[in-house]
């Protein structure tokens, strides 16, 4: 369990629900579906390290330690009881770690937009050389144009999610950016998934170009029992379809 010191909101009441946030974002990544569970639940969010409020840690970590991060998080927060864990892109990855190693917290883990493996590392590797070389901002404007859908973008809420998510990622300190990125670049759950014993929802975004659908197939298919469900928007999927995210959980919970 790691010590480092994360920001974190907690609001609603009832069942405890932790929402764990992409790369490059922060906990207001979920504002949407936070304001929407919080009617009928506990809704912890919070900012990975390297992100938003939390303590920077620029040395070399991988995903386990997130999952490391978050179980300290889930055991000052829920004493005594299980969470449901909900995690998109690098908050999935953070998922998959955490129900494989931890499935006494859990009562369900959700993992969207998200993948298991990376085969070809060099994407990473690009974007982490013109981070230490030009900064965040460089590689800014490409990633929130792959966030969400030029669709949405084209409206007026649309737009203002796009400038504060641009805003926030631009804000991430490059250090602990890159040491993120490393970290995402080399996942591999692909012996840890077959074990997982939680249960488990895979949703996967119809034009998601990041973490395309195909690898919440692969997901789905690897985890004993885990359901996939679509929802039709690109990566930030919570963001751009809060309503419909939200409703994808509730409906899932209710199953159980």
């Amino acid at each position: 369990m790691s010590n480092i010191q994360l920001n974190v909101v907690r609001e609603g009441e009832g069942p405890i629900v932790v929402l764990s946030h992409a790369l490059g974002c922060d906990l207001h990544m979920w504002d949407g579906v936070a304001a929407l569970l919080a009617r009928a639940h506990t809704v912890v969010r919070y900012d990975h390290r390297n992100h938003g409020g939390s303590a920077n840690s620029t040395e070399a970590f991988g995903i386990e330690t997130l999952a490391d991060d978050v179980i300290g998080l889930i055991e000052r927060e829920a004493v005594g009881e299980t969470v449901h864990f909900v995690g998109l892109s690098m908050g999935g990855m953070t998922a998959q770690a955490l129900a494989a190693r931890r499935p006494d917290l859990l009562r369900s883990v959700v993992i969207a937009n998200s993948s298991a493996f990376y085969p070809d590392q060099s994407p990473w590797a690009a974007r982490v050389q013109a981070v230490a070389s030009q900064g965040v901002a460089a590689i800014a404007p490409g990633a929130v144009s792959r966030w969400l859908t030029p669709e949405w973008v084209s409206t007026f809420e649309g737009e203002a999610a796009a400038r504060a998510l641009q805003d926030t990622l631009e804000k991430t300190d490059a250090a602990g950016y890159i040491a993120s990125c490393n970290a995402v670049a080399a996942i591999d759950f692909r012996q840890s998934n077959p074990r997982i014993a939680v249960p488990t929802l895979v949703v996967g975004g119809l034009q998601d170009e990041a973490t395309p659908l195909a690898m919440s197939k692969e997901m789905a298919d690897a985890i004993p029992r885990a359901r996939l469900v679509t929802i039709n928007a690109a990566h930030l999927s919570a963001v751009e379809r809060p309503a419909d995210f939200a409703n994808l959980l509730i409906d899932f919970w209710r199953s159980l």
